[in-house]
């Protein structure tokens, strides 16, 4: 049997189960032999991280000439601008290249979300917004990029969703298994 873990990454937790710096881990929530990691989620951003025991799985999830859809919940630093969500959808030029476009709206804060720790920075005079977005590639810290690029950096970065695999209602630190079929 397949076993893949659909894991709520905490803020400040590593994707990996060791750090000879002695930062948060994996290891520290996650003690299941053999699975590892299939694709990363920075430590500075929270939500679904997926893990699993079979390579196949993780390449189908991982491999960029597959494409798969990743939605995430991002709340910037302004009120963003209809010019900037058309930016974000069409494509964004970075230093590595143009992004893919995105499927990127503007949304309401999100009601059921839980308290970051450490708490997103507050500025009396300035508001946020929230946007969600759906990319199919994983350049380093892409999405990041993308909103300081348009002009509202990035204060707080939630995964959902990965391909088929949802959050949820899982909370940050707990995990859930699923099995599927043989090797």
């Amino acid at each position: 049997m397949v076993k893949l873990v659909l894991f709520n990454k905490p803020h400040g937790v590593l994707c990996q189960f060791r750090d000879s710096d002695g930062r948060s881990t994996l290891a520290d929530f996650i003690d299941i032999p053999g699975v590892y990691a299939a694709g990363r989620l920075d430590r500075d951003s929270e939500g679904l991280l997926l893990l699993t025991d079979d390579g196949k799985l993780q390449n189908r999830i991982t491999a960029p000439a597959k494409k798969t859809w990743k939605r995430y919940l991002v709340q910037v630093d302004g009120d963003i601008s209809d010019d900037a969500v058309a930016r974000l959808r069409s494509g964004v030029t970075l230093k590595d290249g143009k992004t893919r476009s995105a499927m990127v709206d503007k949304i309401d804060e999100p009601e059921s979300l839980w308290p970051r720790d450490p708490p997103i920075r507050v500025r009396k005079n300035i508001p946020t917004s929230w946007i969600e977005i759906s990319i199919r590639e994983g350049k380093n810290r892409q999405i990041r990029r993308m909103t300081a690029a348009v002009g509202f950096p990035t204060l707080r970065l939630i995964r959902v969703q990965i391909g088929e695999w949802e959050l949820g209602d899982l909370q940050p630190g707990k995990f859930s298994i699923e099995t599927r079929g043989k090797r």
